[in-house]
């Protein structure tokens, strides 16, 4: 499971004109899911979302998590994270999950983080989505779960 992650000050999704999701500061991630991605991997991922300390503590040092500040969290599906990328022009999806497998872990992500964090917002699986965010920093991290 991949992750992108930007600090943010605010994000949202829009589908078809609807915001289907916002948050104010936080987090948003951008995931994707690939193949053989499973419970365990699923697990470390959202302890990893919900702590990885990317948040500026009393000295300004980034070493508070989402858990810490409160924040709030915008888990947003994107396959094409697990792209290849590595030659050619055009990227291949072979490393990225099936749509049917994506969906499973990614809505089991959502699961998990909303019975562990109060506040999770989401777009729309499989949908053409805009996203809007206003970055922090910027701040952004990739996270892998091996």
């Amino acid at each position: 499971m991949i992750a992108l992650i930007q600090r943010v000050l605010s994000a949202r999704v829009d589908v078809d004109n609807e915001t289907v999701g916002a948050i104010g500061p936080g987090l948003l991630a951008l995931v994707a899911v690939q193949p053989g991605d499973d419970e365990p991997r699923t697990k470390r991922m959202l302890e990893r979302l919900l702590g990885y300390r990317v948040f500026a503590d009393e000295q300004g040092r980034m070493n508070r998590s989402l858990v810490d500040t409160g924040g709030e969290l915008l888990l947003v599906s994107q396959f094409t994270l697990a792209a290849d990328t590595r030659s050619g022009m055009r990227p291949s999806f072979t490393s990225a999950a099936t749509p049917d497998e994506g969906r499973r872990w990614f809505e089991r992500l959502v699961e998990l983080a909303r019975a562990a964090h109060p506040r999770v917002e989401i777009g729309r699986f499989g949908a053409h989505m805009k996203v809007q965010l206003v970055n922090d920093g910027p701040v952004t991290f990739w996270l892998e779960t091996p």
